[in-house]
């Protein structure tokens, strides 16, 4: 039977991977003739990036499974402390691209190439990621955590809120962002409507 924490694990991955194709998909397809349902949505998938998977999905990750795992299988150390940094450059890399749109939308076209060259450089490094976390380091804690770690592991990561994930419970705060994201935002995320 999996642990609950790599249920939500793979959960909140899904979520973060179908909020990053989105924002792919609507670069893709750019502002058009109504740029601000664009902007809108843009800004609300990035702060869901930088409020959800930075604050909580990182931590947990970092201090549950990325520390255990280095001080019982050694041979992954570089892959981990590569993930680390990353972790550690995460809020400030999204925060980064906050700002880019936000220039964008505020000072024009002449704003745009950065932002779509540093948004798509963050989004396949982001995907390599978490493929790496589901590919050598959860494959890695099944190997040497016990039962009673995964029973700690589970309670952290069951106190997680992920407004996109499988069966969420949604926190009212949460709700507006859930709700914003998915009426504006393109599938696999959204229904891609309009506000009118």
């Amino acid at each position: 039977m999996e642990s609950t924490a790599l249920r939500i694990i793979r959960e909140e991955h899904f979520s973060i991977a179908a909020v990053l194709r989105s924002l792919r998909l609507m670069l893709q397809r750019g502002p058009g003739d109504d740029p601000q349902p664009f902007f809108d949505a843009m800004r609300a998938m990035l702060f869901y990036i930088d409020e959800v998977p930075e604050k909580e999905h990182h931590p947990k990750e970092t201090e549950l499974l990325f520390k255990p795992v280095l001080e019982r299988m050694s041979e992954h150390a570089q892959v981990l402390q590569h993930l680390e940094r990353e972790h550690a450059n995460g809020e400030r890399a999204v925060r980064e691209l906050q700002h880019q749109l936000l220039a964008w939308e505020l000072m024009g076209e002449g704003r745009r190439e950065v932002f779509t060259k540093n948004l798509t450089s963050y989004i396949t490094f982001y995907l390599e990621h978490m493929r790496l976390e589901e590919t050598l380091i959860i494959p890695a804690a099944l190997k040497v955590f016990t039962a009673d770690d995964w029973v700690a592991i589970d309670a952290a990561f069951a106190r997680n809120r992920d407004p996109l994930a499988k069966g969420a419970e949604l926190s009212p705060e949460y709700e507006r962002l859930f709700h914003r994201i998915v009426r504006i935002a393109p599938s696999p995320i959204g229904l891609g409507e309009t506000e009118g």
